[in-house]
């Protein structure tokens, strides 16, 4: 992004960055077990999905409380993912250092979110107000 304006969902970092995460987790989930297809594998990729999503619906909505709450929902799903990949790792399906990687990047996302979210809901306080003498 040259102007450092965000014009759309795909400008945010934190949409770039859940976005690189989901395509790793398809390609992650796609190596586990086959009797996982309709199981863990398919539930990572849809929750990795709804990160992802709920970053951009929430982006295009007309108000920003609207924003704020699709952001929450993409932080709920953020928390939803990290216990999949928990379950993952646990289970063998994937490498405690791979898995780890991902928490990492997951953490980043979570703080990204937040802030995001704190940005958001200080604009709907509006700007301070001086006190009454």
């Amino acid at each position: 992004m040259k102007s450092g304006l965000i014009k759309t969902f795909r400008d945010l970092l934190v949409w770039q960055k859940a976005f690189d995460l989901c395509v790793e987790i398809y390609r992650l989930s796609g190596e586990f077990p086959r009797h996982e297809l309709y199981g863990l594998s398919s539930e990572l990729r849809k929750t990795s999905r709804s990160v992802v999503c709920n970053i951009a619906e929430g982006h295009k909505r007309r108000s920003t409380r609207e924003y704020i709450h699709f952001l929450r929902i993409a932080a709920g799903s953020e928390a939803e993912l990290e216990s999949q990949i928990l379950l993952s790792e646990r289970l063998g399906y994937i490498q405690n250092e791979t898995a780890e990687g991902i928490r990492r990047r997951l953490a980043e996302i979570e703080r990204m979110l937040a802030a995001l979210i704190r940005s958001l809901t200080s604009r709907l306080a509006g700007p301070p107000q001086p006190p009454i003498p």
